[in-house]
């Protein structure tokens, strides 16, 4: 049990971090633009990666008869 729980918040550690990673990577090439950069979302941009992760997943799908609904579900999570 203490093992999954481990495994579960070194996982959840390393997303989070990668999000930051990703707001630290616009900010700079914001500044090297002469830009801001991302600051919509909370102070100072902080909450950017996990507005744009809410975004990517809650993509509005139609479905088809034809469609592979497990390829579409996952292909917003790919790109």
């Amino acid at each position: 049990m203490i093992f999954i729980l481990t495994y579960i918040l070194i996982l959840i550690s390393i997303l989070i971090s990668v999000a930051f990673y990703t707001i630290l990577e616009r900010k700079i090439l914001g500044y090297i633009q002469i830009r801001k950069g991302p600051n919509k979302v909370g102070m100072m941009g902080i909450l950017q990666p996990f507005s744009d992760a809410l975004k990517l997943f809650n993509k509005n799908i139609f479905p088809s008869e034809s469609m592979n609904i497990m390829l579409s579900y996952m292909t917003p999570a790919l790109s």
